[in-house]
């Protein structure tokens, strides 16, 4: 035997298998990563939230308009996500996506005028800025897709339910000292 240590054969072997298993765990872990922060990010609330139109524009450039009533914690407006990232891709040409998300304060007055008292809530407005329809809750993409055809031709929406004319109310405003017919006044 000469005086160097080369290692035997299976050492070797070992060593390339070991140098080779983690050069690839690398690899599928980087894949993996990636894959799940692209995906995430492209379907997520925020992502889509931060992509859609303003409400200002959207109301007035002369495009339907979808608006999505939402939270961050909702958890039918997360199984939804996925599913309209796709339509919104679709249908970005001929519909503007308005995303209101209802923790916010800025949107109170929106919540307070489309009554919304469940989230998801979509309101479907026509091209002249009018709400025509709404609908809560989770949606299957095709009611979806259905939906959003019939408000691009400016046709009933078929799954969907309407908003018909309503009687303009105006809570009158007393001063409960003055006014004791009031019942907030308690008799004062």
């Amino acid at each position: 035997m000469n005086g160097n240590f080369r290692g035997s054969p299976t050492d070797k072997t070992k060593t390339v298998r070991n140098i080779l298993l983690a050069v690839v765990a690398i690899a599928l872990s980087t894949v993996i990563f990636l894959g799940n922060t692209s995906s995430n990010n492209s379907t997520s609330l925020e992502a889509q939230a931060q992509q859609s139109v303003a409400l200002e524009t959207a109301l007035t450039n002369g495009k339907p308009t979808l608006i999505e009533f939402y939270a961050n914690w909702c958890t039918s407006c997360q199984s939804m996500a996925p599913d309209l990232a796709v339509i919104k891709q679709q249908y970005a040409d001929a519909i503007d996506f308005v995303m209101l998300n209802v923790d916010n304060p800025k949107w109170l007055p929106e919540v307070l005028r489309y009554r919304v008292d469940g989230i998801p809530h979509f309101v479907f407005v026509n091209a002249q800025g009018e709400a025509i329809a709404q609908s809560i809750g989770e949606q299957p993409p095709t009611v979806m897709q259905s939906n959003l055809d019939a408000l691009i031709a400016n046709l009933p929406l078929p799954n969907s339910q309407s908003i018909g004319q309503v009687s303009q109310f105006t809570a009158p405003v007393s001063n409960s000292k003055t006014d004791v017919s009031d019942p907030r006044s308690h008799g004062q």
